[in-house]
């Protein structure tokens, strides 16, 4: 879509906009003077008494147009940051309702396009809104829908309960293994496989040095780790020799909490075995995932998976035989091939299982990703948006309840991913992570660490892929030694 402004400087604004609303366009800034069909214009004027933001829209051979109006006494000049906030809102309120009219239809998380929805509800019921009040926020603000209110508002109350427990010494710690034993047709993580395998043992050696440069920096400063997040890739990649080698460097270099949660993401049924189970609990792991995708052996070979649906039940019996009792499996909504009927039976049959959390994930496609599907082989948005109009309530009705949630671009249906589990069993680490409630260390290739403090977050990146991550170890080494736990230290 062609998009011209006068007025303001809102294009990433703008732009996140245009992907929830028309997610298969992309954004273009033409020279030519607007006057054609596909387009915005997207200005914002400033007069004595109003502010007014005014978006028309051209597509399809129809024109619409809609304005926003806020008082200019409302824009806090003594606050630049609220003021471009304010009229942020204001441009994209006038932009969304340009673009319902057009489609005839509203996306279901209305106005929000950012990564954290639960973000708002949480921020203001810490202000002191009843939870009333910040419903109502979502509502009137940001036309979310009932459903998806639903989960924020449960979602920022869990984020509350953890955020009172943690304490100001506390952290998260993540460690990455960007490996698996076959990459997805749908990856478009940093993860490798095959032959790229070979770099695991150089890899590990590495990663072993910044855990313990990591580990003092976090003794200096008395810090105590409240979970730890061992992800990827796929973790279980590794040898039993490389797992325990792995994990006795966690346990050797970071002092936890009693009782602190410990998660492996196993995920690929095909590269669990009894050995790397037992490795796993020997070394504290309390949380595994295993996680199917779908349980549909068609659709499996249509993502490129290597495994059926029979390795998943037995690698999740083999689990649960080995000791673990918090499981979680991962759901994709809207995978190549998958029909709403399939989907259904997919988590019928992982309900069957009972594992305490399920995550449901909803596909984005990315340009990393290894294929480009076609469009016949994509449910669309309403068969997506039919299959989690399915889950909420067949989750909710089994016991389950949301406890964390969060969006990416190019997701189908403009929808979510949301965490659900047992009363209990909700993931401290994923609450921590998505929430940013405390800092979060992490290591290991693509690692992001944050430290968060006075109501800010700062990231610190390792570099994406594990050639990159060998090759940058002497800096990523200093910079962990020099690490601080919070904004607050620096």
């Amino acid at each position: 879509m062609k998009l011209y402004f006068s007025g303001h400087q809102e294009a990433y604004a703008v732009e996140q906009t245009l992907l929830t609303l028309f997610p298969q366009e992309r954004p273009s800034y033409p020279s030519t003077p607007p006057g054609g069909d596909n387009e915005l214009e997207l200005s914002f004027s400033q007069r004595p008494v109003w502010c007014t933001a005014t978006a028309v829209l051209r597509r399809g051979g129809e024109t619409y147009i809609r304005r926003c109006r806020v008082r200019r006494s409302e824009l806090p000049q003594e606050d630049p940051v609220a003021t471009t906030r304010l009229i942020r809102r204001t441009l994209q309120r006038a932009f969304y309702l340009a673009a319902v009219d057009c489609l005839e239809t509203e996306p279901p998380w209305g106005l929000l396009s950012g990564v954290r929805p639960v973000k708002l509800p949480t921020r203001a019921l810490e202000a002191g809104a009843t939870p009333q009040e910040a419903e109502r926020q979502l509502r009137t603000l940001y036309r979310v829908s009932p459903a998806r209110r639903q989960l924020a508002m449960d979602c920022a109350q869990e984020s509350l309960r953890v955020k009172q427990s943690l304490h100001p010494q506390e952290l998260s710690l993540y460690v990455g293994i960007p490996f698996c034993p076959t990459r997805c047709a749908y990856c478009s993580f940093i993860s490798s496989s095959g032959s790229a395998n070979k770099l695991i043992p150089q890899y590990l050696e590495g990663l072993l040095e910044e855990i313990q440069a990591a580990g003092e920096a976090v003794a200096q400063q008395a810090g105590r780790v409240r979970s730890i997040y061992l992800g990827g890739g796929t973790p279980t990649t590794l040898s039993p020799a490389q797992l325990q080698q792995l994990l006795e460097a966690i346990r050797k270099h970071f002092p936890r909490i009693p009782g602190a949660e410990f998660t492996v993401e196993a995920g690929r049924p095909d590269s669990i075995t009894q050995e790397k189970l037992d490795v796993l609990r020997e070394a504290g792991v309390d949380r595994v995932s295993v996680n199917p995708q779908t349980m549909s052996d068609s659709v499996l070979a249509a993502i490129g998976r290597s495994h059926c649906a029979q390795d998943v039940r037995s690698a999740y019996r083999l689990a649960r035989d080995t000791g673990f009792d918090v499981v979680n499996m991962d759901l994709i909504a809207g995978l190549p091939t998958d029909t709403p009927e399939g989907f259904r039976a997919t988590l019928e049959e992982v309900l069957e299982l009972a594992p305490e959390n399920i995550t449901v994930h909803t596909l984005s496609l990315k340009r990393g990703a290894e294929r480009s599907w076609q469009a016949q082989d994509l449910p669309d948005g309403p068969a997506v948006a039919g299959m989690l109009d399915f889950a909420w309530p067949t989750l909710r009705a089994r016991g389950y309840r949301p406890y964390y949630l969060y969006r990416q671009k190019f997701m189908s249906g403009a929808l979510e991913n949301v965490g659900w589990c047992r009363p209990g069993y909700a993931s401290v680490y994923n609450i921590c992570m998505m929430e940013e409630l405390h800092p979060v260390l992490a290591l290991g290739a693509g690692g992001i660490t944050k430290q968060v403090g006075d109501g800010k977050v700062k990231r610190l990146g390792n570099p994406k892929y594990p050639q990159e991550y060998l090759r940058a170890l002497p800096r990523i080494l200093e910079e962990k030694r020099a690490w601080k736990l919070g904004l607050g230290a620096q």
